[in-house]
């Protein structure tokens, strides 16, 4: 597809975004600010501990606007649910699967322009693309070094947690949560995959170093309308709770490739991407929300997936969403923030 069509589609996926989550269920008062950057208008506990036709909803990883209005969510037990854009109610489940009809661990989505979905998965890692149906259409190819030991150097469970598109649709973008091996502790890499010329496969491209604060991850990643990338940082402290901080990040000013670099160690000379602070989560007003376990501020909860779904007035309509792991003791929660870059 040439540049323009590309640019109209990402275009009207956006504008068809808009009237998402516009009316959406609240226990909520009244929002306010968290930041000078970001405010909270409220949140939802709706489909917490709930069932859509025997399955499960919940253990959310992923979100994404789909192009007809609706939200798509993955689970990292391996559903793709597709969300009311409104009410948050399940319209459909749609079960994941590899080659082998073996469950994946997903954990990050991106609705492509053509309606297909590219699916991370954490297990391998892989990105796969499905069908509308379910059906495997593709594999990305993924570097060595990003396996999971001991084929590469990625620790278990802390591979491709973030995935995005950025909008001009040419550039994927997938986040390792934590450190490889041999790299400095903090330091993850984001790799990237460009699109080849007219057609829907992918090619392996630049990798960047993200450093994030002391303790922390990245779970989720996803694009800016004009090229930059919002960070989700997290963490978790047994007796305290969630960290979950919001970052901007632009890898295209002057970040380094890291793509032929072994070991990160902090020494090479390399520049990591720029990220600049928005807000930690913790500073939100509480709006009336309860916890289940010890939390700095009762809103907080595993935040895990981020979707923009819109804009206005000059902000980016954002949603989060938590993965209570199916445990009691957490929550599955909806966060309608508006930033401003």
């Amino acid at each position: 597809m040439r540049r323009r069509a590309v640019l109209a589609t990402a275009a009207a996926t956006l504008a068809a975004a808009t009237c998402l989550t516009a009316a959406g269920p609240a226990n909520a008062q009244t929002g306010g600010a968290c930041s000078p950057s970001v405010a909270i208008e409220r949140f939802s506990d709706v489909l917490d501990k709930t069932t859509y036709e025997g399955t499960f909803v919940g253990n959310f990883s992923g979100l994404a606007a789909d192009r007809d209005g609706t939200l798509a969510a993955v689970s990292d037990r391996s559903v793709l649910f597709s969300l009311d854009g409104r009410t948050l109610q399940p319209r459909g489940a749609l079960p994941l699967a590899d080659e082998n009809g073996a469950a994946l661990d997903s954990e990050g989505l991106v609705v492509d322009r053509d309606g297909t979905y590219l699916v991370s998965s954490e297990t391998e890692p892989s990105v796969r693309r499905h069908s509308r149906d379910g059906r495997i259409l593709d594999r990305l190819p993924v570097p060595d070094a990003l396996r999971v030991a001991p084929a590469g150097r990625a620790p278990v469970n802390g591979t491709f947690e973030g995935l995005t598109m950025t909008r001009d649709g040419r550039t994927l973008v997938a986040a390792m949560e934590y450190a490889l091996a041999g790299d400095a502790t903090g330091t993850v890499r984001f790799q990237t995959w460009r699109r080849t010329h007219g057609g829907d496969g992918f090619v392996t491209a630049a990798q960047y170093a993200y450093r994030t604060d002391p303790g922390l991850g990245v779970p989720e990643i996803t694009a800016t309308p004009d090229g930059r990338l919002l960070v989700l940082e997290r963490g978790f402290t047994a007796g305290v709770g969630n960290t979950v901080r919001l970052y901007l990040a632009d890898p295209r000013r002057g970040a380094t490739d890291v793509s032929g670099i072994e070991h990160l160690t902090g020494q090479e000379g390399v520049r990591p991407v720029r990220k600049t602070l928005l807000a930690d989560l913790a500073d939100c007003p509480d709006l009336g929300a309860t916890a289940k376990q010890p939390q700095p501020n009762p809103l907080l909860d595993n935040i895990e997936a981020m979707a923009v779904t819109g804009r206005s007035h000059g902000r980016l309509h954002v949603l989060l969403a938590s993965d209570d792991n199916q445990n009691a003791v957490q929550t599955t929660r909806f966060y309608f923030l508006r930033v401003r870059l």
